[in-house]
């Protein structure tokens, strides 16, 4: 491939470039005087192991970083071109990427196998001499038993399966034991429902559909159809080896108290509820809890998250802005975007990179304005990326999905179509973000050479991504704004966007306050000395707790975006002169609300009319005068009517001996005796 050293060297600042033909070979010598000065990036993926060994071998000082320009610029048919885009590569590369904590899963290969009879029972006798096996069949006892009992087998229906490697849960229903003496079918015992059991693998030939949401993201539940030979002996390879312990990077950082949820059992936001493809996300009172043994690492959680409470690390969101900040600065300083508005390719390892090989391999590989980043999962970008990167100068971002996806990517959709409304408003296109879902790496070439109308330069934004995510996202939305080529105030947005104001019908606002407690973001507010109700617009996340809370029914969500309330800060949305108490004088509640209460109750109620209706005065005086009152004047609020004297049996003896004199008497005058 055709190396550009010095067209590389100007966008790498004060960095020195270091070319060869055969760096892992007779040139491995370069490599070494490199690393025993400082700190290197190695320009090639293929031989990393080789150039990691040679450090450790010889004791080299440096920090390896390591950038693949052979697969994603050198293969292509524009290679001459692509200097910038090389040099924005090894910039990226050069950024710090710490290291994420791990979850770990500890399997002990206690296993259970559930499909019909035949298939499952040849599945333990592949299995049995490593792992510990239980058989639980999902027909009526197919297969012959064999000749010894190497393993239990019974007969069941799972009901309900939780958990995940090294820690499943399994209600079986219909549970019944196989008899020893079964001989040429299976007989079996009592059956029961309900029954629990422990795995930490469980191996599903049933062929009925999955048992846990997102299977294929499940760590230790494997699944195959049980007529296809070649998936079932790959599924039992697979097993064999799900012993010990294992690590994943722990993907998300949650902190709950940025979580809005729920307030006071009023349950607001639930986007990651919504979002989430394995059911690892689960309400936990006022947060939500998220299982990273289940987690699958997808990231749509952290990507709609709006208050940061859920963020994604591999890498922060931070630092994949650093790499977008650092790839473009030394794109544009080696030259790169001259006639050609460059474009930010992101995708992940598992599909992208190989399309991308493929397509280099094979084919004319990525055009030469089309920078790659590679990252653990596309639905990781929020719209914090997105507005990050069109601000640091690329024209376009497009992420590359598959085809058909290993799970609902609704998220990223509506990212993209948050975005896209941002975008296009101020003025950076209808195109300026999309995401490809292609499994052709000729396809995805095309799509990134189709001809667009040419970009007028703008202006690019160099700021440091500083902060967490929901401040990368205002940060970065601003310096769009400000860099935009048509500008506007105000974008509304669809339902669901993490931004937006609030419509509040102020005349049947009562100011009590109750939206003020409910805001988990400080976004409404109130006032110490006076009945007051202000608001941010920056702060508010749309969570809708608000609206849940309100009494009067009297808030309504507006998804927007305001330029000009980023800057505006609390504005007072309605405030009413408070209600002077009539003993002492001390301010307290709400004028309006104290006057409209007395005039409802005046004449009105029992027990402020008549001889009760000097009460009327309690409400008008603060707390501690009104307790005062009612001390003194020994007013019980819950009191009543007086209630009749109960009734004893002696007085119902009495009422019927003086029924029977009056009787007798009147039957004496009706006579005449008397």
């Amino acid at each position: 491939m055709p190396l550009d050293a010095k067209g590389v060297a100007k966008g790498s600042g004060n960095v020195k470039v270091v070319t060869a033909t055969h760096l892992c070979g007779p040139e491995l010598d370069k490599f070494r005087a490199a690393a025993a000065k400082g700190n290197v990036t190695v320009a090639c993926t293929a031989q990393r192991a080789l150039f990691e060994d040679v450090a450790e071998d010889d004791a080299l000082p440096a920090a390896l970083t390591f950038a693949n320009v052979r697969e994603t610029a050198g293969w292509s048919s524009e290679a001459a071109q692509a200097a910038p885009k090389m040099a924005a590569l090894l910039a990226m590369a050069a950024v710090a990427q710490p290291a994420p904590t791990a979850v770990t899963f500890e399997s002990a290969g206690v296993t259970l196998i559930y499909g019909p009879g035949q298939v499952a029972l040849d599945a333990a006798a592949a299995l049995k001499d490593r792992l510990d096996l239980t058989v639980v069949m999902s027909d009526a006892g197919s297969g012959t038993p064999p000749a010894v009992n190497e393993f239990p087998v019974l007969r069941g229906r799972i009901k309900s399966v939780q958990g995940h490697l090294g820690a499943f849960a399994i209600t079986i229903d219909s549970l019944a034991v196989a008899a020893p003496s079964s001989r040429r079918t299976f007989t079996f015992g009592p059956a029961r429902n309900g029954a629990v059991s422990k795995a930490d693998i469980l191996i599903d030939l049933s062929g009925s559909p999955a048992l846990v949401t997102a299977p294929e993201l499940r760590a230790g539940y494997l699944r195959a159809d049980p007529t296809d030979a070649a998936a079932v002996a790959k599924l039992l390879l697979k097993a064999a080896d799900l012993i010990g312990t294992f690590d994943k990077p722990r993907t998300i950082d949650f902190k709950a108290e940025l979580c809005a949820h729920a307030r006071s059992k009023k349950v607001g936001c639930t986007r990651c509820l919504d979002l989430c493809p394995a059911g690892a996300i689960a309400p936990n009172g006022n947060a939500v809890a998220i299982d990273p043994h289940i987690c699958a690492g997808c990231g749509q959680c952290a990507a709609a998250c709006p208050t940061g409470a859920a963020s994604y690390a591999v890498p922060a969101v931070d630092v994949l802005l650093q790499q977008i900040r650092a790839g473009a600065q030394a794109y544009f300083d080696a030259g790169g975007g001259s006639g050609v508005a460059p474009i930010l390719l992101l995708h992940d390892a598992a599909h992208g990179a190989a399309l991308v090989d493929a397509g280099a391999r094979f084919g004319d590989g990525l055009p030469a304005h089309v920078i790659p980043v590679l990252l653990n999962e596309v639905t990781q970008v929020g719209l914090e990326t997105i507005a990050a990167s069109v601000a640091y100068g690329f024209r376009a971002v497009r992420l590359l999905t598959r085809a058909r996806p290993r799970h609902d990517i609704a998220g990223l959709r509506a990212t993209v179509e948050t975005a896209t409304r941002i975008l296009s408003g101020l003025g950076y296109g209808t195109d300026a973000v999309g995401i490809i879902e292609t499994d052709d790496p000729d396809a995805l070439g095309e799509s990134l050479r189709m001809p667009r109308p040419p970009v007028a330069p703008l202006a690019r934004a160099t700021f440091l991504p500083l902060g967490a995510k929901r401040d990368l996202m205002k940060l970065g939305l601003r310096e769009l704004h400000r860099m935009a080529p048509a500008p506007q105030a105000r974008i509304e947005l669809a339902k669901g966007a993490a931004f937006g104001g609030l419509a509040i019908d102020t005349a049947k606002c009562t100011l009590c306050l109750a939206c003020v407690s409910a805001c988990p973001v400080s976004a409404l507010g109130d006032a110490a000395d006076q009945p007051l109700l202000s608001f941010d617009e920056s702060l508010c996340v749309q969570c809708g707790l608000c609206v849940a809370t309100c009494p009067e029914t009297v808030i309504k969500l507006a998804p927007r975006i305001d330029f000009a309330a980023f800057d505006a800060g609390r504005v007072t949305i309605k405030q009413e002169a408070p209600f002077h108490c009539i003993s002492c004088g001390k301010a307290f509640g709400v004028k309006s609300t104290i006057d409209r209460v007395t005039a409802k109750l005046k004449d009105k109620h029992w027990m402020f009319t008549g001889e009760n209706s000097a009460r009327l005065e309690l409400i008008q005086k603060c707390d501690d005068c009104r307790v005062e009152a009612m001390t003194n004047a020994k007013f019980d609020p819950y009191a009543a009517k007086p209630r009749p004297p109960a009734k004893t049996t002696e007085d119902y003896l009495k009422e019927r001996e003086l029924a029977e004199r009056e009787a007798a008497m009147k039957a004496r005058i009706d006579k005449g005796e008397v």
